[in-house]
């Protein structure tokens, strides 16, 4: 796709030296001129990287388009053709983008549903990874061991036989949102007094959580914050929350041009989970790495790609 006359402002090409290792042996993409866009938190930004790292393995001239603010932005690149391709997570899109209010319990059947609605939008959603950057409650090991809690449904039955010991640091949208709080609250059947529940900025949860100043944080499950604070994430047990997986959106014209790329995306993808981006991510946000730089990385670490 030709970057001039589609109304990109921005964007620069990514110059990494590499080669193929395991993904793109004989440079199937080599005369492809693909355009990767991101949103502009840590684990889009390395996403986009690596989606971008990926493309010049297999030989095609990449312009670097992360960073987009806001979710709408780099979706919209890619419906336009503005930009080729980017992580996207199945949740934005079904609820944000497509207009559902009601997530699909079933990451599967969400990506599936998310897929067969977006075809008419011009976009193609690739396989999607076990990576699911969702919402969660988590406390300090301390707390951990003093309440033995290790799911929201044991949450919800210490908030009924110790009312005191269950306090929450939340952000203020989830405290507001339908899929945030009052419906996990409402599934759970978890009686919280607003007394007990603080409205904080989110990089201000984890260390309230990691002090133990709050039971419980709102958190974010691929935050590179939980592995450095060590603090035990409650699983969601009845599987409230949307499932936010990872999964390349290609614009669908360039993917009948460039069929190559689901093969060349599809084994990295397979390998992205919570694991992985919760290390990715602490190395950015809590080691000063650089994000491209951390995503390179990690592509020669794996063997996806050679370096020169």
């Amino acid at each position: 796709m030709s970057v001039s006359g589609c109304g990109l402002t921005s964007g620069s090409p990514m110059t990494d030296d590499v080669k193929p290792g395991s993904i793109g042996r004989g440079e199937p993409l080599e005369g492809a001129h693909l355009t990767v866009t991101s949103k502009s938190f840590t684990e889009q930004l390395i996403l986009g990287s690596i989606m971008g790292i990926a493309f010049e393995a297999a030989g095609a001239e990449v312009i670097d388009r992360t960073g987009i603010q806001g979710s709408i932005g780099s979706r919209e690149a890619v419906r336009k053709g503005d930009a080729d391709a980017g992580y996207e997570y199945t949740g934005t899109a079904w609820i944000t983008y497509l207009g559902n209010s009601k997530p699909i319990p079933d990451p599967r059947a969400q990506w599936e549903a998310v897929r067969k609605d977006d075809a008419r939008n011009g976009v193609t959603w690739l396989q999607p990874a076990e990576l699911n950057n969702t919402y969660a409650l988590a406390m300090n090991q301390e707390n951990a061991k003093k309440y033995g809690t290790k799911t929201l449904s044991d949450v919800a039955e210490l908030a009924k036989s110790d009312p005191g010991a269950v306090s929450l640091c939340v952000e203020v949208e989830f405290a507001n949102r339908a899929d945030g709080l009052p419906g996990m609250q409402r599934a759970y059947g978890m009686n919280v007094p607003a007394r007990d529940i603080t409205q904080m900025d989110t990089g201000i949860i984890y260390t309230q959580a990691a002090k133990g100043s709050c039971t419980y944080g709102e958190v974010y499950t691929t935050d590179g914050r939980i592995n450095s604070m060590n603090l035990a994430v409650m699983d969601d047990d009845k599987r409230f929350f949307p499932n936010y997986n990872a999964a390349p959106m290609i614009n669908a014209k360039t993917l009948k041009e460039w069929p190559a790329i689901a093969d060349v995306l599809d084994p990295v993808t397979a390998k992205l989970d919570n694991a992985v981006a919760r290390k990715l991510n602490a190395k950015v946000d809590v080691d000063g790495e650089d994000p491209h730089q951390v995503a390179l990385d990690w592509m020669v670490e794996e063997g996806f790609v050679k370096e020169g």
